[in-house]
C-alpha cells in the first residue's frame, strides 16, 4: 500500500518537473546560458529548425499524459487495495455504488 503512494508521489513530481522544463530552459536562455544545450552559442546565434520546438512540445505533452495515465492507474489500484483491506476488516463485502441517480 505504501509503495503505491510513493509511486503516485514520484509520478506527480515527475509531471511537475516535465511541465516546468520548458520554463527552466527559457530562464537559462534569458540569463545568457545555452538553454541546456538548445543554443550552444547563446540566444543571439541560435540556429534551430522550425520543427525543433513543436517536436519537443509534442514529446513533453505525450510524456505528461503518459505520467497522468500512470497516476490514474496507480490511484485506481490504491482504491482497490484499500477497499479489499476494509472488507477483510469488516468481514463482509461492501455494496456496489448506486449510479441510478447519475446521468
Amino acid at each position: 500500500m505504501t509503495g503505491l503512494r510513493v509511486f503516485i508521489a514520484l509520478a506527480i513530481a515527475a509531471i511537475v518537473v516535465v511541465s516546468a522544463l520548458p520554463l527552466m530552459v527559457v530562464f537559462d536562455l534569458v540569463g545568457g546560458g545555452d538553454g541546456w544545450g538548445l543554443c550552444p552559442d547563446g540566444l543571439s546565434s541560435c540556429r534551430n529548425s522550425y520543427f525543433d520546438a513543436p517536436e519537443l512540445a509534442a514529446i513533453l505533452t505525450i510524456l505528461v499524459f503518459g505520467l497522468l495515465l500512470l497516476v490514474r492507474f496507480a490511484q485506481r489500484a490504491q482504491r482497490r487495495v484499500d477497499r479489499s483491506r476494509r472488507e477483510k476488516r469488516s468481514g463482509q463485502a461492501s455494496p456496489p455504488p448506486n449510479f441510478a441517480g447519475r446521468r
